[in-house]
């Protein structure tokens, strides 16, 4: 006997847990199965017999078809299955979800900002608005390192290519995002850097911001000063006197804002470290706190999952105009709404889209949809939040960030180094990741596929973010990697 999961009842095929060798036994349901073929960790197997043409079903929902007839025990994957996906979606409103139960309140040690936020970071951050300062941002930030002492715990920028030779929407897109990002309560201190030439002028950007705190948010342009080293680094050090008064206090963990995504996942992503998240997500709605999920694209096939939870048919509208709008920008740009699973995906044994969108919303556990966002938008309602945004893994966690997140939780079954400007949690679906890439790993869910329970994982989780927001740093934190990338459709001057 091995060890294979059976993930739903109406599931006909399984998943291994563990490499399973040719004539090996498996014993699921009360039916026996002799595996045909040798399958790798992560992989399909057939339960039964599966004719051509016939779905392919793993939790509960069919994931593509049969592309010839499939016998008991043979491996299951792209080989012998291929995309129910089109470009044409109708969808209906549907609604199927039960408020979530309440749960003991917590606390974490967080920052309360002026205007009455949560923060769980005590940082400086220079954001510039076009890419023509990055070196300038980044030389003040080495230069200026001496101001992260006491409570104020960093200072960062975000380089990026943006900000000039933009039109329409693209030019929209950078002005939402940057000045989303200088809102965000992790941020104690900004300096917005500009040129003073670039299509981002300061004036369109102070317009976009509305109101702000004078001493928060400071403001330069290098074109009109003499040495902008200089004023840089005074504007900073006022902005470290502002940002050090500060102290971290007892705050309600129902005021935490959380994101999470998924990258380099594998076949068992939607079996242990996403419903993981999904757990974790439940339990802190039902402590009033919020959590968002994006990557749009990797909801294709799985969105009807989600859509049937929006609370009312208003949030379920706007849901239908985001994953359409999604397939429309697929579609103008020649692409197929269903290649997506990357090489490295389809290696951990992820077969089509509808294999990884049905884990990929794994992450947004059982609750209710309360809201779906726009790209650059923050959140305003308490609760699961989807939010527009691509699958790309910096695209995305920026636009998480963007969104209001205090900190992102990254599921990964292959690993990855990156961080977003909020502290990134990364997550390992499997134990031997864990153990390979320490430096990279804050948490492991692989525990959940050698036997503990979705609910105990997902406690477990609740208190790694709740040790996270009380100022425990996150491995990218500790090597300061924290990147942005802007979303971007249209024509560069």
């Amino acid at each position: 006997m091995m060890k294979m999961i059976h993930i739903h009842p109406d599931d006909n095929v399984a998943v291994a847990l563990a490499e399973v060798k040719k004539g090996d036994t498996a014993e699921l349901d009360k039916c026996v199965v002799t595996v045909a073929e040798d399958i790798q960790r992560g992989h399909k197997m057939a339960l039964r017999d599966i004719a051509e043409g016939e779905k392919i079903i793993k939790y509960g929902y069919p994931i593509g078809h049969a592309s010839r007839a499939v016998k008991a025990g043979e491996w299951v994957h792209v080989h012998n299955v291929k995309t129910d996906l089109s470009e044409e979606s109708d969808y209906e409103y549907h609604p199927n979800f039960q408020p979530l139960p309440g749960f003991q309140p917590a606390k974490f040690m967080g920052y309360r900002r002026a205007d009455g936020r949560a923060a769980i970071r005590n940082e400086l951050w220079i954001i510039p608005t076009v890419g023509c300062v990055n070196s300038v941002a980044q030389r003040l930030v080495r230069e200026n390192q001496h101001l992260v002492s006491g409570t104020v715990e960093g200072l960062y920028t975000f380089p990026h290519p943006f900000g000039c030779s933009q039109m329409g929407d693209d030019h929209a897109q950078t002005r939402k995002l940057l000045t989303a990002l200088v809102r965000h309560p992790n941020a104690a201190g900004v300096l917005v850097l500009g040129l003073g030439c670039e299509n981002l002028t300061m004036e369109q950007f102070k317009e976009a911001l509305g109101e702000w705190d004078n001493e928060r948010v400071k403001f330069l342009v290098c074109q009109d000063v003499e040495d902008e080293h200089a004023e840089g680094s005074a504007l900073l050090a006022e902005l470290a006197a502002y940002a050090g008064k500060f102290q971290r206090e007892a705050i309600p963990a129902s005021e935490l804002v959380v994101g999470m995504k998924c990258g380099g996942s594998d076949g068992l992503s939607g079996i242990t470290a996403n419903p993981t998240v999904g757990r974790f997500s439940d339990l802190l709605i039902s402590m009033g706190g919020s959590t968002i999920l994006t990557e749009v694209p990797e909801m294709f096939g799985a969105e009807n999952i989600l859509m049937e939870r929006c609370v009312d048919e208003g949030v379920f509208q706007k849901a239908a105009d985001m994953i359409n709008s999604f397939k429309h920008y697929f579609a103008s740009h020649g692409q197929v709404v269903y290649e997506n699973p990357s090489p490295g995906n389809k290696a951990g044994g992820i077969t089509t889209l509808e294999d990884k969108s049905c884990g990929c919303v794994q992450k947004g556990g059982s609750a209710p949809v309360v809201d779906v966002l726009g790209y650059g938008e923050q959140v305003k309602t308490r609760g699961l939040n989807m939010l527009s945004g691509p699958g790309n893994d910096l695209v995305s966690a920026t636009a998480l960030t963007a969104a209001g997140a205090h900190m992102i939780l990254f599921t990964t079954g292959r690993g990855t180094p990156f961080g977003a400007p909020a502290p990134t949690v990364k997550i390992s679906t499997n134990t031997a990741l864990y153990e390979k890439k320490r430096g990279w790993i804050d948490f492991n869910a692989g525990t959940v596929a050698e036997g503990e329970p979705l609910d105990a994982a997902g406690r477990r989780l609740l208190d790694c973010v709740l040790h996270v927001a009380s100022g425990e740093q996150t491995c990218t934190e500790r090597h300061g990697f924290r990147e942005i990338s802007i979303f971007k459709d249209g024509v560069v001057l």
